[in-house]
């Protein structure tokens, strides 16, 4: 695991940055909920195309 230089926990500043955005209207909120799940479905994938493994293609022919 690596850590950061200045000691302080990544999540939480991710947390108070999400914070600081103050949202104006439903719509507003929505969005940035959409973006936030956007990102976690990028995450995912990226995380999954990691481990897959490049035989798994070639072992259904």
């Amino acid at each position: 695991m690596t850590k950061n230089k200045s000691d302080v926990d990544k999540n939480l500043q991710n947390v108070v940055k999400d914070l600081e955005h103050v949202a104006v209207n439903s719509h507003q909120a929505q969005q940035v909920q959409q973006q936030t799940n956007d990102h976690r479905h990028q995450d995912a994938l990226n995380h999954d195309h990691k481990h897959a493994r490049p035989s798994a293609l070639l072992d259904k022919q």
